[in-house]
């Protein structure tokens, strides 16, 4: 097998799932959510872990195994209402800083976990507070909270879907070995992500702002009214002159 006791793990998220999990996921769909955040026992790999690895090899055999479970976890995700637009941040046990120069496009192909709560990182299995490592503070624009699905229900997890795709804005080193990578997320020219059903939304609607739409209905309405004026006073000017005209006529009569 591919994962050490997948199925006791499998049953594990399972039974943490309630009968009417939020969401409006099913009982699979927020399970498999489940399953994806839950650690498995040392040695051994957990599923996050391996799938992600898996990822980044681009092997699309080696990825077979996990498809099924790929289209229910990406279902499930998809599902869940796309976060507002909001910096996450990512912590790295390395220096990365040689691999993201500023205006260098980046598309991360796994599925990324990210927090909101910088204090997490400093859990050695994030980032830690010694040795090299990078925290990456990212412009995220269709992040999902999983936090109502999670093994860990007091984490505030935001995950990134595969193919997100950023911008690299900058970086500095505030401290000996730690680097900061400022990426902003942006919606890519071509389709990196095949959604997992019909009429699925990877990303946020997009809608108009206000003042933008103003702009455009304030000139018809502006044009509306001038042509109710211009009909007004044509009516008023043409009755005048029609009232004038028997005037004008009597007046050349009586000479």
């Amino acid at each position: 097998d591919i994962l050490h006791d997948l199925w006791v793990y499998v049953n594990m998220a399972l039974e943490e799932t309630p009968e009417e999990p939020p969401d409006g996921l099913t009982v699979d769909e927020s399970a498999a959510i489940r399953l994806y955040t839950i650690e498995w026992t040392a040695p051994h790999r957990s599923l996050y872990s391996m799938l992600n690895y898996t990822l980044k090899n681009f092997s699309r055999e080696e990825l077979r195994p996990y498809f099924r479970y790929m289209k229910l976890f990406l279902t499930a995700l998809v599902k869940l209402p796309c976060s507002p637009p909001l910096t996450v941040w990512r912590g790295v046990t390395k220096d990365l800083s040689a691999e993201f120069p500023p205006g260098t496009p980046v598309t991360w192909w796994s599925f990324s976990s990210t927090t909101t709560e910088l204090t997490v990182l400093e859990n050695n299995m994030y980032l830690g507070t010694t040795g090299a490592r990078t925290l990456f503070s990212v412009e995220a624009i269709n992040g999902r909270t999983i936090r109502a699905h999670s093994h860990f229900v007091t984490e505030d997890e935001i995950l990134l879907l595969p193919g997100t795709h950023m911008i690299v804005q900058s970086q500095f080193s505030p401290a000996t070995d730690l680097y900061i990578i400022h990426l902003k997320q942006v919606i890519p020219n071509e389709t990196l992500l095949q959604p997992p059903f019909e009429g699925a939304c990877l990303y946020p609607k997009i809608t108009r702002p206000w003042y933008r739409k103003k702009r455009i209905v304030i000139p018809l309405a502006f044009l509306v009214i001038m042509c109710i004026v211009a009909t007004i006073i044509g009516a008023i000017l043409g009755s005048r002159a029609a009232n004038k005209e028997p005037r004008m006529y009597a007046f050349f009569d009586v000479l």
